[in-house]
């Protein structure tokens, strides 16, 4: 099986505006979640990059030391926003398999 290459947003958008009626009214609606779910993980890899990953937490008289509750939060947008891209990336056409052939036409011919 092929694997399709990455694509900026600015590709998807315009891949998107070649999808026709209600799939491509949805898949505006999943970039546009994928273009916030962007700005939120930016903020969220910022917080975490800034206090660490372990943060210290107060217990009354003494304090524990806890995982950074941004970086859980970025772990679950992260696997969201994955989860969105990907929905995104089925919905658009891979336009470098349209020029391409499987060979199978050419299987035997030599013969």
């Amino acid at each position: 099986m092929a694997k399709k290459k990455e694509l900026t947003m600015e590709e998807i958008r315009k891949a998107i505006n070649g999808i026709e009626g209600s799939k491509r009214e949805l898949a505006l609606s999943l970039l546009d979640k994928a273009e916030f779910l962007e700005e939120v993980l930016a903020e969220l890899k910022a917080k975490v990059k800034s206090d660490g990953v372990v943060t210290e937490m107060c217990q009354g008289e003494y304090s524990i030391d806890r995982e950074n509750p941004a970086l859980k939060s970025y772990n679950a947008t992260i696997k969201n926003y994955a989860s969105i891209i990907k929905q995104l990336s089925d919905m658009i056409p891979d336009r470098s398999d349209t020029n391409k052939t499987d060979d199978f036409e050419d299987f035997g011919a030599d013969e």
